[in-house]
C-alpha cells in the first residue's frame, strides 16, 4: 500500500473526502488565480497526498469559521434593523433583561463543541501522519537551512547539492523521507504543494516526508523569518520520473569537469579559483576546494537559479554574483572578492563549465 492508501485505510483520509470536494470551486478559482500570478507556490493546489490532508483540514475550518460569521452577522443585522431608534423613542428606554440561562449556556456550550471539534479533527490528521513508518525503499535526504540558502545530502547516493531538491515520483513504497537541520538560526521548510511547514531548528534532527505522484516543478520557500533575505530563501523541489532521477543521479556522482584543454578561458578560471579565498567557503569533487560554509558548486552549472533560487543561473548574473552578491541579494553572507575584469571572466567560464 502507498503511504495515501495507508492514511486512508486509517480513517481520516476519508473523513476529508467531503470536505475536499465541496471545495472544488474554491481550488478553481486558486487555480486560475495561480495561472495569472504564473506561480505554482499555492495552498489551493494540492499535488501531494500530505498537502492534500492540510488542504481538507483548512477547508473544514474555514466552513466551520465562515459559518459563525453569517451566523453573528445575521443575528447583529437582525438586532440593528428589528431594535433601531424610532421616532418617539426618545424618552423611552427599552425592556431590561438581566440575565438568560438559556442564552448563557449556548454562548458557552456551543463554542466549547466547536473548539472540541477542530481540536480532535486535527489530532486524527496529525497523529495519522506521524504514525506512519519510513519505508525501507525510502529515499533519504539531509536537509540543512543556512543564511540564506538550503544544503542537500543524499547520504546513501554520495551526493551533496545545493537549493534545488531532486527527488522520483513516488510509487508503492519509495516516498522522500528529509531529516532538517538548521547550521545557524531557525527556518522553516515549506513547500506547499507537497507538505506542511517543518521547523529547521540548530542542534535538532526533525523528520518530514514528502510523497508526489505526479513530476514537475514545486515552489516553496523559508517560512520563519531567518534575517534580512528570508523572503529569497527559497526552495525548488524538482520532481522526476525514475529514469531521469537516475540519470541526475549518476551526473551528480561524478567529479567535477577537469579537463579543460578546449577551453583556455575556463582552465585560467580554474586556477584563479582555486589560489583565491573561494576555495575557503566553497567546495567543487575532485579539487583543493573543500570549504562547507557556501554552497557546494562541483555542478553548478546544472542548476536552474542560484542565490537559492532569486536569480537565473545565467553567464551574466553569475559574473555580477561573483563580482558583487549583494547588488543581487542584498544581506547575503557571501563577501565580493574584488577581482578584476579579466579574473571575474575566466572565473565565470569556468564555473559555466561545471555540469
Amino acid at each position: 500500500m502507498s503511504l495515501c492508501s495507508k492514511r486512508q485505510s486509517a480513517g481520516w483520509g476519508k473523513s476529508l473526502a467531503p470536505w475536499m470536494s465541496r471545495g472544488a470551486a474554491c481550488g478553481a478559482l486558486a487555480l486560475s488565480l495561480e495561472a495569472r500570478a504564473d506561480s505554482p507556490m499555492t495552498l489551493f493546489s494540492p499535488a501531494d497526498p500530505q498537502a492534500q490532508s492540510i488542504y481538507g483540514i483548512s477547508l473544514f475550518v474555514l466552513y466551520i469559521t465562515l459559518g459563525i460569521f453569517i451566523v453573528v452577522a445575521g443575528l447583529l443585522t437582525f438586532v440593528l434593523i428589528r431594535y433601531r431608534q424610532r421616532p418617539g423613542d426618545e424618552n423611552r428606554e427599552p425592556a431590561q433583561i438581566y440575565g438568560s440561562n438559556q442564552i448563557e449556556l449556548s454562548w458557552t456550550v456551543i463554542p466549547i463543541l466547536i473548539v472540541v471539534t477542530l481540536f480532535l479533527t486535527t489530532t486524527r490528521v496529525i497523529l495519522g501522519t506521524e504514525a506512519i513508518a519510513k519505508p525501507k525503499g525510502a529515499l533519504e535526504v539531509t536537509v540543512v537551512g543556512h543564511q540564506f540558502w538550503w544544503e542537500y545530502h543524499y547520504p546513501k547516493l554520495g551526493i551533496v547539492t545545493a537549493n534545488e531538491l531532486h527527488v522520483p515520483v513516488s510509487d508503492e513504497e519509495h516516498p522522500t523521507y528529509l531529516e532538517v537541520t538548521s547550521a545557524d538560526v531557525t527556518h522553516s521548510f515549506f513547500v506547499p504543494r507537497l507538505a506542511g511547514r517543518m521547523d529547521v531548528i540548530p542542534n535538532r534532527v526533525n523528520e518530514a516526508w514528502i510523497d508526489p505522484p505526479t513530476p514537475g516543478l514545486y515552489l516553496g520557500q523559508c517560512a520563519q523569518y531567518c534575517g534580512t533575505q528570508h523572503a529569497r530563501m527559497l526552495l525548488r523541489v524538482y520532481v522526476q520520473p525514475q529514469a531521469d532521477f537516475d540519470a541526475w543521479v549518476k551526473a551528480q556522482q561524478q567529479p567535477a569537469r577537469q579537463d579543460f584543454s578546449s577551453d583556455r578561458t575556463a582552465a585560467e578560471g580554474e586556477q584563479v579559483f582555486m589560489h583565491n579565498a573561494c576555495i575557503n567557503c566553497h567546495a567543487i569533487a575532485g579539487t583543493v576546494a573543500t570549504g562547507r560554509f557556501g554552497p557546494d558548486l562541483t555542478h553548478l552549472a546544472s542548476r536552474d537559479t542560484i542565490a537559492s533560487g532569486a536569480v537565473p543561473n545565467t553567464p551574466g548574473n553569475l559574473r555580477q554574483w561573483i563580482d558583487d552578491p549583494n547588488s543581487l541579494k542584498p544581506g547575503c553572507l557571501m563577501p565580493s572578492m574584488h577581482l578584476n575584469a579579466h579574473d571575474l571572466d575566466t572565473i565565470t567560464a569556468y564555473l559555466s563549465q561545471l555540469r
